[in-house]
């Protein structure tokens, strides 16, 4: 039987073709002479030139054409470096979402966004991937140049006293009602003594809730100081390891006003020689404090502290992790935490001047955010003195200086800045601010003027607006209402002539208003029925020596004399004044439209003959202004408001509305006297009247 045909049969069986007699005479193999007789090695040497000389060409036509961006190529390959042996085993554990080990698909929706990954993974991602070990050596800092920051003593930064009491986050009863609406949060203003000049401006800072255009609306209400406080008006940039800076816009004014852009600014360095050995460990925790994860991200950098002791940005990356946390909690004790942390970060050896800079800025910040301005112009101090060259730093010192009410210090700050930097804008603006808090108006305009124009970053403030053309007006400068309205184009004022800076938006706005238009029909009545009652009552404090009568102290007359006496100050009375007139305060008791208004007072006004007041607007638009005739001249007294004039009666009232510009003239040859009574805009709901802080 012959053998069975199989393949492996075959496989063993090694079969040895016939040789094959060409037409030449000689004997070669079956297969070569099948071939046509085979390569010569003049044929191999040939194609193998061909070949070579089509790699070289292609080649430089790659590279002359530029066909191929190497750079992107190599950066590609760094960023997405994966180790292919780990995909044939399965361990894509990246993406492992419930820590099983194998990618599937509760895996993919996390990719996908659709689930959140454990606490638990992400702890246990925190530990095994900050195992990398700390060398025994600290790294030498000859490539960063770090700064060598003598160490803050704890008694370096002074508290103020009152601080303890300052809880612009906690214990507040008005900051969220039971419906859940976010409302105006009180903080404390700053005290008497150290708001006699700079505070007491209309539109300073210290008296501005939250922004320079100060918009309040019922749903959504600003922040503003009560007791000694810097609302968190320009938060410090927080500058990442990882992430470049935006280059700070520049006000659009109009076209002569448009500076040229500013130079990009660089990118932080915050960053020591070791940090950058672990900078994926510092790039994970700062992933989930930008995502707002901050409990995650405030144990995620405990994690590295503990770790790395001596890491600058691992400690300000707790202390801006305790930081968010503290905003989330509204936690006056995670601030104070968080603003400590900052102060270990700025001691540490080997901190980058970058990382010492942007700490011990967003310290300050916080230091005043809490009331501590004291605390805070000692650590701005402390900045100026490490970075001598910085006129930003300097300029901001001034502005602590101002805050605490200090016009001289800052004065001598903006003239240092100014010697060293003449066209600095944010400079200008402030020292011109100062100048005319002195009265020194006309050497006020220029610096007021070449700071707006020059579109600064911080110069672009209704506050400046408001005193440049305050200033001009005083000099009798028409170009002041040309001011007035570029103010108002950039949103800082209602109108040329509403240039209130606290305002509630939407409220019904005209200069002069009918007790119907108001309906406060019954006070006005009230008022009006008992004027003689509230006449003998002031006539009887006027005598100077009882002291009741105090003069003006706004600045805002230009000659003559002008007396107030007070009976409720911010929704509250004052001290013993209705002691001395109890029926005028009896009858206005069951008011609370008057007696409650935050943003108002209840007070008694004489002015002498000639007295002339300037041109000027209330702080807000969330009152009106009652005045009732009770001693007017017969002729010589009048108030413009807007374009519009007019005289008190004796037994009237008139009503305005002080956020917009007025004036008063008294001409006469005897003393006016009128009783003031400020009333809540008639728009404004009953949550609002509650929760609006005091002005």
């Amino acid at each position: 039987m012959a053998p069975r045909k199989n393949f492996r049969n075959q496989a063993k069986k090694e079969v040895k073709p016939a040789a094959v007699v060409n037409k030449n005479g000689v004997k070669v193999e079956a297969s070569v002479a099948a071939s046509g007789g085979g390569f010569s090695g003049t044929k191999i040497f040939t194609w193998f030139m061909v070949l070579a000389l089509l790699g070289v060409w292609s080649s430089v036509a790659v590279v002359w054409f530029d066909l191929v961006d190497y750079d992107n190529v190599i950066e590609r390959a760094k960023e997405f470096r994966f180790n292919f042996s780990e995909v044939l085993q399965g361990k894509l554990s990246a993406y492992d979402a419930d820590g099983d080990g194998d990618f599937d698909v509760e895996d993919a929706k996390v990719l996908l966004g659709l689930k959140e990954r454990p606490v638990s993974v992400l702890l246990r991602e925190a530990k095994e991937d900050y195992a990398v070990k700390e060398p025994d050596a600290a790294p030498t800092p000859d490539d960063d140049a770090a700064v060598p920051l003598p160490p803050i003593s704890d008694d370096f930064i002074p508290d103020d006293s009152r601080d303890e009491a300052t809880h612009p986050y906690e214990d507040e009863n008005n900051a969220i009602d039971t419906k859940g609406e976010l409302v105006e949060k009180a903080q404390p203003q700053q005290t008497v003594e150290e708001s006699k000049q700079y505070n007491n401006q209309p539109g300073s800072y210290n008296n501005q809730p939250g922004s320079p255009e100060t918009k309040e609306t019922e749903a959504e209400s600003v922040p503003e100081p009560e007791a000694d406080v810097e609302p968190e008006v320009e938060s410090v940039p927080e500058p990442e390891a990882d992430v470049e800076p935006e280059v700070e816009s520049v006000p659009e004014l109009e076209a002569e006003f448009v500076p040229e852009l500013k130079a990009k600014k660089k990118k932080p360095k915050l960053l020591n020689k070791f940090e950058k050995t672990i900078k994926t460990e510092i790039d994970a925790a700062e992933k989930l404090r930008k995502k707002g994860k901050v409990e995650e991200a405030v144990r995620a950098f405990e994690t590295l502290v503990l770790q790395y002791p001596q890491s600058p940005r691992c400690r300000y990356g707790k202390a801006l992790a305790e930081d968010g946390l503290a905003e989330k909690m509204l936690s006056n004790d995670m601030l104070q935490k968080a603003i400590g942390t900052y102060k270990e970060a700025s001691e540490l050896p080997n901190a980058t001047p970058d990382l010492i800079k942007a700490t011990l800025k967003k310290r300050a910040e916080r230091q005043q955010f809490l009331g501590r301005m004291r605390g805070a112009l000692a650590t701005l101090e402390k900045l100026v003195q490490i970075f001598p060259e910085d006129m930003a730093l300097k300029n901001d010192l001034g502005v602590a200086h101002l805050l605490i009410g200090d016009n001289n210090s800052a004065k001598r700050v903006y003239e240092e800045v100014l010697a060293t930097a003449p066209s600095d804008g944010f400079a200008k603006v402030h020292y011109g601010f100062i100048l005319k808090s002195e009265n020194k108006i006309a050497e006020s305009i220029p610096f007021l003027r070449d700071g707006l124009e020059s579109g600064d970053p911080g110069t672009d403030d209704g506050r400046f607006y408001f005193h440049l053309g305050d200033a001009l007006q005083r000099m009798g400068d028409d170009s002041a209402y040309k001011w007035y309205e570029r103010g108002h184009q950039r949103g800082h004022f209602a109108s040329v002539w509403q240039r209130s800076l606290y305002n509630v938006d939407g409220l019904k706005a005209q200069p002069w208003w009918t007790p119907k238009d108001t309906g406060y029909m019954d006070l006005v009545k009230t008022l009006e029925r008992n004027w003689r009652i509230i006449r003998d009552e002031a006539q009887s404090v006027m005598d100077k020596t009882t002291g009741l009568f105090v003069p003006e102290e706004e600045n805002l007359r230009e000659k003559g004399e002008w007396g107030q006496f007070t009976l409720w100050q911010q929704g509250k009375k004052a001290g013993e004044s209705c002691r001395s007139v109890p029926k005028t305060c009896g009858l206005l008791e069951r008011y609370p439209e008057a007696t409650g208004c935050k943003r108002g007072q209840i007070k008694f006004s004489v002015m002498q003959p000639g007295t002339h007041v300037w041109p000027h607007t209330g702080p807000t638009n969330c009152r009106l202004r009652m005045h009732l005739g009770l001693v007017i001249p017969k002729t010589g007294c009048k108030i413009r408001c807007t374009n519009d004039t007019r005289a008190w009666e004796e037994g009237k009232v008139l009503i305005f509305d002080d956020s917009f510009e007025h004036e008063v003239w008294q001409d006469a040859d005897s003393y006016r006297l009128i009783f003031i009574v400020d009333v809540w805009h008639p728009e404004l709901t009953q949550y609002q009247r509650q929760t609006l802080s005091p002005i």
